[in-house]
């Protein structure tokens, strides 16, 4: 959801030497992009954390940073680096630690509004490049992603390794997340997995991060059809980025993956229980449908204040079925309109 932002500040600061400093695995994901000069890849651990993490950023000399993460530790780690001007959100206790310290939107009652992260980023660009705070359009804020040479052969490996060709028409459900309450259960996306292999034919590529690959076994076997279990089988982010490119759907709980597929234009059913869609309002090229546990929810109210109205599990299964079968629907059209000569 920072690509936009990134793009940005590339199209604006053309001759700028530009480098970006992630956590292990976020270089993959971003491999393939040309918004950075160099990459910075470190994880900040420990007391001494922020001062090993500095030492490889300061040789740069950079004259600026803006602080997408809320953190205190990359304010810290920043501030050691020696880098003169530090941008960010005032969050976190780090207010001191910046020289440009941005208040992030609050409701009435001093809580955040729920602005998505994508409008979030935006502002510190807006603010770092000393322009005026506007409207962005869906192109200004699509996502971008880059499927590069060698995330095509990681992906390969893993059709290698289940024994399925590369071309197979293939949807990939994502039914893990951080938390626990984010995850719609397990027997309904099994239910879906089984839906989607007899009503449409399709492969069915189940993803989740290593710790829930015993989730994703659960359901394979109880989806009763063949599933691929992409944990077992070595998935890595840019082995993911290639497998969810070309696919004809993702149905996945609010988390990471969504974002990658709505970078590379797949179609989308996104489940949302206790937490606001509005966070992480993006731009889906290919369509998205956004299913919330509470469709009455005014908008004045934010749904992770209301655990038990908006608990994910009174999304059913037959509004989810629903959804997949018109995005597919509407994702071979689409496709078919692209192909066509104009």
């Amino acid at each position: 959801m920072a690509t936009p932002t990134f793009r940005r500040l590339r199209q604006a600061l053309p001759g700028a030497f530009i480098g970006a400093l992630v956590r292990p695995g976020m270089d993959e994901l971003l491999a393939g992009l040309p918004y950075f000069d160099e990459v910075h890849v470190a994880r900040s651990s420990g007391v001494m954390g922020p001062k090993f993490v500095a030492a490889k950023v300061r040789p740069r000399r950079y004259d600026t940073t803006v602080l997408l993460t809320n953190s205190f530790s990359t304010a810290l780690i920043v501030r050691i680096a020696g880098i003169p001007r530090r941008i960010g959100y005032d969050r976190d206790a780090r207010g001191l630690l910046l020289t440009d310290r941005l208040t992030p939107p609050r409701r009435d009652d001093g809580r955040r509004s729920p602005v998505p992260a994508v409008a979030y980023y935006q502002s510190l660009a807006t603010y770092a490049l000393g322009e005026t705070e506007r409207a962005f359009s869906d192109c200004e804020n699509r996502l971008s992603l880059c499927v590069t040479p060698a995330d095509a052969a990681a992906a390969q490996a893993i059709f290698d390794r289940a024994g399925i060709p590369v071309g197979t028409p293939r949807v990939v459900l994502n039914p893990g997340g951080n938390n626990a309450a984010k995850r719609w259960p397990g027997d309904r996306f099994a239910a879906l997995a089984r839906h989607l292999h007899e009503a449409h034919g399709f492969a069915i590529f189940v993803n989740g991060s290593p710790n829930e690959a015993d989730l994703v076994d659960d359901i394979a076997k109880q989806a009763g059809v063949p599933c691929v279990c992409l944990p077992r089988l070595g998935i890595t982010i840019g082995a993911l980025k290639a497998l969810v490119h070309g696919s004809a759907l993702m149905a996945t709980n609010d988390t990471g993956p969504r974002h990658i597929a709505a970078a590379l234009e797949v179609p989308l059913v996104s489940l949302f229980g206790p937490t606001d869609p509005r966070w992480t309002t993006i731009h889906a090229p290919a369509g998205e449908a956004i299913l919330v546990a509470d469709p009455t929810l005014p908008q004045t109210e934010v749904a992770d204040d209301h655990p038990e109205r908006c608990a994910i599990e009174r999304i059913t299964l037959e509004s989810v079925r629903e959804a997949c079968d018109r995005a597919i629907v509407s994702g071979a059209a689409r496709k078919k309109a692209l192909s066509e000569p104009s």
